[in-house]
C-alpha cells in the first residue's frame, strides 16, 4: 500500500464489517423466550397481536417506543475515517 492508498475491496469490506457489526448488535438486543402478559414499566396488558409478533417482548408499544427514543440511534464508528477527521 504505497502512498497511504488502500487496495481495491477494502473500502467495500469495511463497510461489510460494520454492516454486520450492527446487525450482530441488533440481535442481541432481541427479546428472548415467553413474552410477558403485562409490560414490566407501566404494568399495562401487552397485546396479544404484540406478544406472537416478538417473542420474549417485555414492553408495551408506547414504553418500547420510549425507551428506543431515549437511546437514541446505535452509535458507530467510522473504520476508515478520513485524515481530516483523525486531524481534529
Amino acid at each position: 500500500m504505497a502512498g497511504g492508498w488502500s487496495k481495491d475491496g477494502d473500502v467495500q469490506q469495511q463497510i461489510d464489517d460494520s454492516v454486520r457489526d450492527e446487525l450482530e448488535r441488533a440481535r442481541r438486543s432481541l427479546p428472548r423466550g415467553e413474552s410477558a402478559h403485562y409490560c414490566h414499566e407501566c404494568d399495562e396488558p401487552i397485546p396479544e397481536a404484540r406478544r406472537q409478533a416478538v417473542p420474549g417482548v417485555r414492553l408495551c408499544l408506547a414504553c418500547q417506543a420510549e425507551r428506543d427514543r431515549r437511546q437514541g440511534p446505535a452509535g458507530g464508528f467510522n473504520r476508515r475515517g478520513s485524515k481530516d477527521s483523525q486531524l481534529r
